[in-house]
């Protein structure tokens, strides 16, 4: 038997359609392959935040009438960020039905089945593409309110952002050791005692140009066997001094800042979180979020069918001066 009846709405149901766009297969972004975010669901619109002497962390949900989780001394605060809405649209038309034969059948459910997946698949990347430019600003100490506006967590929280300069040079010898011992002391102290497993260096183009081209980094390679990580494709990851360094790919609209480099402490947990807030509909009031929620419903006289899908993710860097911004220069 068809797998979708098109004479019939059931086809564009909620739970049809969300089970086949969380189903799909998973085309991420960098930093989303990379499983930095700890994603989790919240049954609420908005994500409540702790922030104590610089440090984020969500607060647990609890029952009405429950008791709040305690705030003591002035050196805590609690702030609501509202989850972003990410929706998108598509249709399919009657006639992309009519008339189509799919290839060994004789149906039309088929067809239907194979217009479903499409525009679901479609419009899959646009929220992970999506979800990925707010995971970038996160790592750049931004996050993306409600309004789709880019707020610095610098300033929300009253941190500062730190620095280092690489001194990358093609001719002098540079001090890259003295320079990563650096970087690391700064994360310690960011950290606050939270041990961490290793650093991983995700670089705009620029930085890693500098990077491969600096004579100490050549140097230390040259007589190593993974000197061919630099003979070679110039875009894999190596490791260098114990920090691990990628090129990331961006695009005009979703790239780290030119020249820059984002040094990251990894195996700390809850350092980047993702929360998932329930989709606007009567379905799914006070329910916990899914990534992706898609629905359906008949054009006006029977035209065609319009199709929505959307996500509503909160991204954000609990330990936003954990994450050192490196200069090539």
């Amino acid at each position: 038997m068809s797998m979708v009846d098109p004479f019939k709405p059931n086809a564009f149901k909620l739970q049809t359609l969300t089970a086949a766009i969380n189903s799909l297969k998973y085309a991420p972004g960098r930093l989303g392959e990379l499983g930095l975010f700890e994603e989790a669901g919240i049954s609420t619109l908005d994500a409540a935040i702790e922030e104590r002497d610089g440090v984020l962390s969500i607060v647990d949900i609890a029952p009405r009438g429950a008791p709040g989780k305690p705030v003591h001394g002035e050196s805590r605060r609690i702030q609501s960020f509202r989850v972003p809405h990410i929706p998108q649209q598509a249709s399919i038309l009657a006639d992309e039905v009519q008339g189509v034969r799919a290839f060994g059948t004789d149906g039309q459910a088929e067809v239907l089945q194979a217009h479903i997946n499409e525009r679901l698949a479609i419009m899959r990347r646009n929220l992970d593409y999506t979800i990925e430019s707010h995971r970038v600003a996160a790592l750049m100490g931004n996050y993306l309110n409600a309004n789709g506006d880019s707020v610095s967590l610098f300033t929300t929280f009253g941190v500062s952002q730190q620095t280092q300069a690489m001194g990358f040079s093609t001719s002098a010898t540079s001090k890259t050791r003295e320079i990563h011992q650096i970087i690391l002391e700064k994360i310690e102290s960011a950290l606050d005692g939270v041990p961490f497993s290793g650093v991983r260096v995700i670089c705009s183009p620029g930085f890693w140009k500098a990077l491969i081209e600096d004579k100490d980094v050549k140097e230390t390679y040259l007589n190593t066997m993974m000197a061919g990580s630099l003979r070679q494709d110039p875009r894999m990851e190596f490791q260098h001094m114990g920090f691990m360094f990628e090129r990331y790919r961006g695009t005009s609209a979703v790239k780290i800042t030119d020249d820059k480099a984002y040094a990251i402490p990894m195996g700390v947990p809850g350092l980047f979180l993702t929360r998932y807030a329930p989709a606007n509909y009567v379905e799914t009031v006070n329910t916990i979020g899914l990534p992706y929620y898609a629905k359906g419903e008949a054009m006006d006289f029977g035209k065609g069918w319009e199709m929505e899908a959307q996500s509503n993710a909160l991204n954000l860097c609990t330990r936003p001066a954990a994450i050192i911004e490196l200069s090539k220069t």
